[in-house]
């Protein structure tokens, strides 16, 4: 067979987020509509002709690397969270960070077009699930005539529902985060960012999104904020 010359991936852009660290960050893309993301191309890729039409979709895959999850080795088999951490399923039966490649792939909601900014063009998306800082490798259009297959079988994998927690969040604590934060937050926390199979009252959890602190407990499927804090500034990695 003729040897084929392998490309090295080289990423095209940085994604900026409010999320400084894993825990938190939807299981999904497009289960927190309400979040919103930038996709910061890098210098050598700044050049408007490049997104020229992209304006004419209203959604948008990005392919990425969990740059927190990269191993020297593989393994053929991992344990999936919601399948309380304790049943193997094979690498490619599932969507873990833990696979040769370290590769992700999330659809996006296109919200605007910033062609000139003082980063070069900027894509502002809605529903991602990246770390801030995450190099992206490539963006291409959503074909919903083609993309979308709403017969598909979920396999194993339980579907996720927004709202699935009722959120008790006072108003006092509330305020506390700045206005274009709090449908985001508020939407996260319904989403149950706990691990799977954790289930303990008493816990204290702490999310971390846009430089704020959000400690909470869950009891049934009440989950309630007891504290907002101003926390660490969210870095790139």
């Amino acid at each position: 067979m003729e040897a084929i010359a392998e490309q090295v991936l080289r990423p095209i852009a940085r994604f900026r987020s409010g999320f400084s660290q894993k825990f938190g960050i939807p299981r999904q893309s497009g289960l927190v509509k309400e979040l919103r993301g930038e996709v910061v191309f890098l210098p050598e890729y700044r050049d408007p002709e490049a997104l020229r039409g992209i304006g004419e979709f209203s959604h948008l895959w990005l392919i990425w690397q969990f740059s927190q999850a990269r191993r020297e080795k593989w393994s053929p088999t991992v344990r999936p969270p919601k399948l309380g951490g304790n049943v193997r399923k094979g690498v490619f039966a599932t969507r873990s960070p833990f696979r040769p490649n370290a590769l992700g792939l999330s659809s996006v909601e296109l919200l605007e077009v910033r062609l000139h900014t003082p980063e070069g063009p900027v894509l502002v998306v809605g529903g991602g699930d990246l770390l801030d800082g995450t190099p992206v490798f490539d963006v291409k259009p959503y074909l919903p005539y083609t993309d979308s297959h709403p017969e598909a079988l979920g396999g194993f994998a339980r579907s996720e529902t927004a709202g699935g927690l009722e959120v008790n969040f006072s108003p006092r604590l509330l305020e506390r985060l700045p206005p274009e934060h709090r449908e985001a937050v508020t939407a996260l926390l319904s989403q149950d960012p706990r691990p799977g199979y954790q289930d303990q009252p008493e816990r204290l959890y702490g999310l971390a999104y846009g430089g704020w602190e959000i400690g909470f407990r869950v009891r049934g499927q009440v989950l309630t904020v007891v504290s907002v804090e101003k926390g660490q500034a969210s870095g790139r990695s």
